[in-house]
């Protein structure tokens, strides 16, 4: 009786082994199928930072491919992780924290790839001493990180606030500790910390209060993961509507008194020979030790340089998808903002919407946008042109190349997604370099002048 128990265990066994066996040789194949798609070896891979994984520590748990919320970035490939599709990482940084065995470290991506993207020390000081980036304009676009970094760059100027007080200088303005660029979610931040440090500063903002996200379509959920907010302690959403989002932001700066300045343009930024900054904008001028850049990477949308792209009906950017009913729409671009506009036109009453992308397939997305996309697709009858490019936009419709034949599609309103100018002229006109670069120098010779300065 004994054997035929233990037999029939053992063959339950054997048949849950061998299930899982199938299923772990089913994911691998799908994943190598993703490898291969994402053609990892054409060098589209990560933009900014991304998990680095150590193959020789790597026990090939899986822990990092559950933890990823963007889908399929990571995968378990002959036992260990693999970096799958590299672009799609936006630096959450949950892999790491999720590997039991400390295989998985973020790094930068190579220089090639952040050849647009100002040079950072790891305190996130640029080629400028007492000069900072937070944020997206650093190359990550995550709220949570933009949130962090904002804190940690105001610590790291308090201290040498702390150290190095600003003599009153020449007749004019009086001199701030520090002066924050943009009142986006690493603007404020930033400026919590420095009431919470005590430190004299103010904040500009060139448009709205909430910068990039105060933009995000009406109701667009904002992914976020727990957080630290300086005076308010830890914010445990991790999915959040805008509104709700920009309230929260709201009433935290009215309740703790923040000078936040809106539409006041930042024009120019100097730094002096004794180390003090002027902060030049449309309305006034400030002196200070220190500037933190937190503006977005956005800047000046890219144009399609094609006839017709100066009528009225052609935009940039999508506030409110409902503000737009029984409307014929053509949505260009692939990338998610292309895409979540495109989603959120669609689900409008009586919209006709048609995407053109220049693409095969949809390549950039995140993994929730591109299930999204193709159920919309498939129910709503969302139309989507690959290899297509708009040639000639008018009043009523717009002419799409799709893969070498002329299509006319009926337009009322025409969206063009397709990136933007990054501020790079206006930094470099501060003395910010771009690309990977050895700070070594830079912060010798910033230690030298807090040295000076404290000498004084």
């Amino acid at each position: 009786m004994d054997l035929l128990v233990y037999g029939a265990f053992a063959a339950v066994l054997a048949a849950a082994v061998a299930g899982h066996l199938r299923g772990h040789r089913k994911r691998e194949a799908a994943a190598v199928a993703a490898a291969e798609r994402a053609g990892l070896s054409s060098g589209d891979g990560p933009r900014a930072q991304h998990p680095a994984i150590n193959v020789d520590w790597c026990i090939g748990c899986g822990a990092c491919v559950t933890a990823c919320p963007e889908g399929d970035v990571l995968a378990v490939l002959g036992g260990k992780a693999a970096l799958v599709h590299g672009n799609r990482c936006i630096g959450h940084g949950l892999c790491a924290e999720a590997c039991p065995v400390g295989a998985i470290e973020i790094v930068m991506a190579s220089p090639s790839m952040t050849a647009d993207l100002p040079a950072l020390s790891p305190e996130l000081e640029t080629t400028v001493p007492n000069l900072f980036i937070a944020g997206e304009l650093g190359g990550l676009a995550l709220i949570k990180n933009a949130i962090n970094q904002g804190r940690d760059c105001i610590d790291r100027i308090a201290e040498r606030a702390r150290l190095t007080r600003l003599d009153p200088g020449p007749p004019g303005p009086p001199s701030l500790d520090v002066v924050i660029v943009g009142a986006g979610p690493a603007g404020l931040s930033a400026s919590l910390r420095a009431l919470e440090l005590k430190l004299r500063f103010v904040t500009l903002e060139a448009e709205e209060f909430g910068g990039t996200v105060a933009k995000y379509p009406r109701q667009k959920l904002v992914m976020t993961s727990p957080v630290e907010f300086p005076l308010h302690g830890r914010f445990n959403k991790r999915e959040i509507s805008k509104e709700n989002l920009l309230e929260f932001w709201a009433t935290a700066a009215k309740r703790d008194g923040m000078d936040i300045r809106t539409q006041e343009r930042v024009e120019g930024v100097v730094r002096d020979p004794g180390g003090r900054f002027t902060v030049r904008t449309t309305k006034s001028e400030y002196r200070a030790l220190a500037v933190l850049m937190a503006i977005g990477r956005r800047g000046t949308p890219n144009k399609l340089g094609v006839p017709g792209e100066e009528l009225p009906h052609v935009m940039y950017s999508l506030l409110d998808a409902e503000a737009y009913e029984g409307k014929r729409i053509l949505v260009v671009g692939g990338g998610d903002s292309a895409v979540e506009a495109a989603m959120g036109l669609a689900s409008q009453k009586g919209n006709r919407v048609t995407v053109s992308y220049r693409q095969a397939e949809f390549k950039r997305l995140k993994h929730r946008n591109q299930v999204r996309i193709q159920e919309m697709i498939a129910r709503m009858g969302l139309t989507v042109l690959f290899n297509s490019k708009p040639t000639r936009i008018r009043d009523q419709s717009t002419t799409v190349d799709v893969g070498g034949q002329p299509k006319e599609v009926a337009t009322d309103f025409v969206w063009i997604f397709a990136g933007g100018t990054l501020p790079k002229t206006f930094l470099e006109g501060m003395g910010i370099a771009f690309g990977r670069q050895d700070l070594s120098g830079a912060a010798a010779t910033e230690a030298e002048e807090r040295g000076e300065a404290q000498s004084v």
